[in-house]
């Protein structure tokens, strides 16, 4: 008993209590010292920045939907100025195209501007631009554009001076397909029959040169020449969608005026209109030209962007909605 008593005098004595606890209560201060000035204020710098960019991040959807409203307003305002300038323009005389020059006359000043001109149509060199649906009856029934060159008539004053590349309108398929036939046939069969015609009338004229019969130019009718009421039109604008042209292959999906008129042998600066003649023969009906009002018409409409505006709008009031209502539930936390 002595000597367990000893052992705890010797343990409680002041200097071993002081040699025994004070590392450990150092030890224990310096792990739940608290932090200095310095990080404690870094923290809510950060927490305030991360706090702006949420809020900036809540209500961001909100300003592009209301940016994307906004322009489609502008929008709305420039497709009004361009469909009056289109009524305007089509509700002036129509001009005399037969003097008109590609080379003295600005193309893009001619635009929907009604023109008037007379000549015959090459039907040799027509292309079929397309296809191109269209509504009969409620039916819908895929055709195609047809373009053919009106050219000049020799010594008749009343016809174009230069060719003009005219759209005469919708024509079914089997157009197309008869004359892609039509165009095989003539290829096939022009290298035997030159030859042969070549031969024939070689030997022709040695039977037949003094019997060479005498044309009477006064027996040729006199070539009555056609008239065509059209627009000036130019090139169009053909979307992603829209596969690119295929001259060498007659595929054509959307009218590129230069490359029209290179491919029937015509300068690039060709006149090109869109046939507007209302007066169509019932027993033949194609090719079915152009209804002047859609020529004022576009693929969206100012009603149309007003809608869009109403809508991109909407979006921008709801999800302004949501952010606001958000941070309200954070402040109430």
């Amino acid at each position: 008993m002595s000597s367990i008593s000893k052992s705890l005098a010797k343990k409680l004595r002041p200097d071993s209590f002081q040699r025994n606890w004070v590392p450990l209560a150092s030890a224990i201060f310096f792990v739940h010292q608290p932090p200095s000035t310095s990080t404690s204020s870094s923290q809510p710098q950060e927490k305030q920045k991360g706090s702006r960019w949420s809020k900036f991040l809540l209500f961001f959807p909100g300003a592009i939907t209301f940016g994307l409203g906004t322009w489609q307003l502008f929008r709305r305002q420039e497709k009004i100025e361009m469909l009056d300038y289109r009524q305007k323009r089509l509700g002036l005389e129509p001009i005399s195209g037969n003097n008109l020059d590609p080379l003295r006359d600005n193309l893009d000043a001619l635009e929907f501007r009604k023109v008037v001109c007379k000549g015959l149509f090459d039907e040799k060199k027509s292309i079929y631009v397309g296809p191109r649906s269209r509504s009969i009856s409620g039916i819908t029934e895929n055709g195609y554009y047809i373009i053919t060159p009106l050219m000049s008539i020799p010594n008749n004053p009343e016809s174009v001076q230069s060719p003009v590349l005219v759209n005469r309108g919708w024509v079914p398929r089997s157009w197309r397909d008869k004359s892609v036939e039509v165009s095989q046939d003539d290829e096939r069969q022009s290298s035997p029959a030159s030859s042969s015609a070549e031969d024939n009338e070689r030997s022709s004229w040695w039977r037949f040169w003094s019997k060479k019969p005498k044309v009477n130019e006064e027996q040729v009718p006199p070539i009555t020449p056609l008239e065509v009421v059209g627009v000036v039109r130019g090139s169009e604008k053909p979307s992603i969608f829209v596969p690119a042209n295929d001259p060498s292959s007659r595929q054509w999906f959307y009218v590129d005026v230069p490359a029209i008129a290179g491919a029937c042998g015509l300068p690039e600066n060709t006149i090109y209109m869109e046939d507007i003649n209302e007066d169509v023969n019932p027993s033949n009906p194609y090719p079915v030209p152009k209804d002047i009002n859609t020529l004022i018409r576009s693929s969206v409409m100012p009603q149309d962007h007003l809608n869009y505006t109403l809508t991109w709008y909407s979006l921008s009031a709801a999800v302004t909605f949501m952010a606001s209502k958000r941070l309200m539930l954070k402040k109430n936390r």
